[in-house]
């Protein structure tokens, strides 16, 4: 069974936010000193990293769901949590990476170049954190936001400067192992190659990869076949080598028909039929097989293209070729543009993004969308009176309440915030004050004033019952 896999579906989890830690200093001669909950870590994010010595993904073909660690929840004394710890997954050059729509999130080329798949969510803070000179004693922290969720796929297309396409075999395999140190696996029955096999080449000064594509016949565009499982690795590649069989033993094929079937293939497929291309007539160490070379050369030259007569087996016209395509690849190289220095890209927001939207939808439910208010929801622990009332302080300050008038909102309309499938829904009620008035003194508990010293309370306490006393002395009953 081959151990070669170039496409899989990725289920990628990154990890959830800790939560904030709610929580009050307490030291001798000083129970209630104020607070000091510490913020929980950050999720891991899930990464993508190209690793030339990865060549499959077979791996994620066994494994396909992979998550990285939470982050730590805060803890009492201003301690924070651990961050959760990345999940690196190394994937072979040239890895293009999709959504299950089939749009292109990111194409991988390139030792060490890496894409985050999945972004771990932010740790909440603590109330240490929340405090301020309104808000001196929070009795509340924020929950910890959770991680991406991505269904993705990864599709690996060869990197290479040189493909050989053609028939089954037509002697891919053997020209690829002549001409590099590749070692395909070689014999004479049709599909022997069932995988791509890449090759190194050098000609004078130049280096270049070869790429043995498996297979292809009639259809293959259309997925019969092997086509449409390794047309994806002729993509990348900047020329275009047909391997003709000039010693076919099937009666109803012969070079120029196979020729013409093939460029069909690629046209269909799209985008290879403009890429600069050379025949390879092969096996000419058969006696027939020279013969119909000579014969059909000249109808390929004249369709204007360059034609090399070789044997893989016999070790003939190889030089000849090898240094053929190493001047088509640095003519190639050539054509190509040169990289552009990183350039910092700004896009400063526009001055009239309030950074939600309000709509009204057609069961008369109002929704509200937005990466700020979304994000505060589910920071927001509902069970906490304090914290709902934090809530409405900051989507107040956002403008989502104005928002939600100007779109004709009353009193016990239903607001949504967040998507359909995971939405908090609330009768609206609107208010002038945010929730910090609504609720009184909130975030100022009296627990934690600062305790008087014990002679002091001595006195409260003496004062307290002499004006009791003198109080039963002025109504006292004659």
């Amino acid at each position: 069974m081959t151990t070669f896999v170039d496409r899989v579906e990725l289920h990628v989890a990154a990890g959830n936010g800790g939560h904030g830690c709610a929580s009050v200093h307490r030291e001798k001669f000083k129970p209630l000193g104020g607070p000091d909950g510490g913020n929980g870590g950050r999720g891991g994010d899930v990464i993508l990293v190209v690793d030339q010595a990865v060549t499959t993904l077979l791996d994620y073909h066994h494994s396909p769901h992979r998550k990285a660690t939470n982050g730590k929840p805060g803890e009492g004394g201003n301690r924070s949590g651990k961050d959760g710890q990345d999940l690196v997954l190394p994937v072979p050059d040239g890895t293009v990476i999709l959504d299950k729509a089939g749009n292109v999130l990111a194409d991988l080329v390139g030792q060490g170049t890496t894409y985050v798949a999945a972004q771990g969510g932010r740790g909440g803070l603590g109330n240490a954190a929340l405090a301020s000179a309104r808000r001196k004693a929070p009795g509340f922290a924020l929950l910890g936001v959770p991680g991406d969720l991505q269904d993705i796929v990864l599709e690996l297309k060869t990197v290479a400067d040189i493909a050989l396409v053609g028939y089954p075999s037509a002697g891919k395999s053997s020209l690829i192992s002549v001409l590099s140190a590749a070692k395909p696996k070689i014999a004479d029955y049709p599909f022997t190659t069932l995988v791509p096999n890449l090759g190194v080449v050098t000609a004078g000064e130049t280096v270049y990869t070869i790429a043995d594509v498996p297979g292809l016949i009639p259809g293959a565009s259309q997925g019969k076949g092997l086509g449409l499982e390794f047309l994806r690795h002729v993509e990348r590649c900047s020329v275009l080598v047909h391997v003709l069989d000039t010693a076919t033993l099937e009666s109803d094929r012969d070079p120029v028909s196979d020729l013409d079937i093939i460029e069909e293939e690629l046209k269909q497929y799209g985008g290879l039929d403009k890429r600069p291309r050379l025949v390879v007539l092969n096996k000419i160490d058969v006696p027939d097989g020279q013969d119909l070379a000579d014969l059909v050369r000249p109808d390929l030259e004249a369709r204007g293209y360059r034609v090399f007569e070789v044997s893989a087996v016999a070790h003939k016209g190889l030089k000849e070729l090898s240094f053929a395509l190493a001047e088509m690849v640095a003519a190639a190289r050539a054509a190509k543009p040169k990289e552009e220095a990183t350039r910092i890209v700004i896009r400063p927001k526009a001055v009239d993004d309030s950074g939600f939207t309000v709509a009204q939808e057609e069961d008369g439910l109002f929704r509200v969308r937005g990466e700020k208010p979304e994000r505060w929801v589910r920071q927001t622990d509902f069970n906490n009176d304090e914290a709902v009332g934090y809530l409405a302080d900051r989507l107040n300050r956002l403008g989502v309440e104005d928002a939600l008038l100007k779109a004709g909102a009353v009193t016990g309309d239903g607001v949504a915030i967040g998507p359909e499938d995971n939405a908090v829904v609330f009768d609206w009620e609107p208010t002038v004050m945010a929730g910090a008035e609504m609720l009184g003194r909130r975030g100022e508990d009296h627990r934690l004033e600062e305790p008087r010293p014990a002679a002091q309370r001595r006195r409260d306490k003496q004062t307290e019952r002499d004006d009791a006393e003198q109080e039963y002395d002025e109504f006292k009953p004659f």
